[in-house]
């Protein structure tokens, strides 16, 4: 399993449309991509522009070369790509231990 992590920043006052449209194409758009396993978004209290989105993925290929390079992700950045104050800085992170 692969985590990808994203750190996003939008325009200060877009919070609810910015909300809707990440809810809206990770549930439509990212979710029907081959390896997707799941997402959380999350919004910074001490910083509410900033967004961390969080997609757990099969393998790194699975976002970096199906996704990425798929029609699907041109789609995805032509909703949410409007609100970006900056890119998002993306990583990508594997397991390395859990609590039960």
């Amino acid at each position: 399993m692969i985590l990808e992590i994203a750190d996003i920043r939008i325009h200060p006052g877009q919070n609810a449309d910015f909300e809707a449209a990440i809810e809206r194409g990770a549930s439509s758009i990212i979710a029907q991509a081959k390896g997707f396993s799941g997402f959380k978004v999350n919004r910074s209290i001490e910083t509410p522009e900033r967004y961390v989105l969080q997609i757990f993925w099969q393998t790194l290929e699975d976002h970096t070369v199906g996704f990425r390079q798929s029609s699907a992700f041109t789609e995805w950045r032509a909703l949410v790509g409007p609100f970006f104050a900056a890119p998002p800085q993306v990583e990508h992170f594997e397991l390395v231990t859990q609590s039960a």
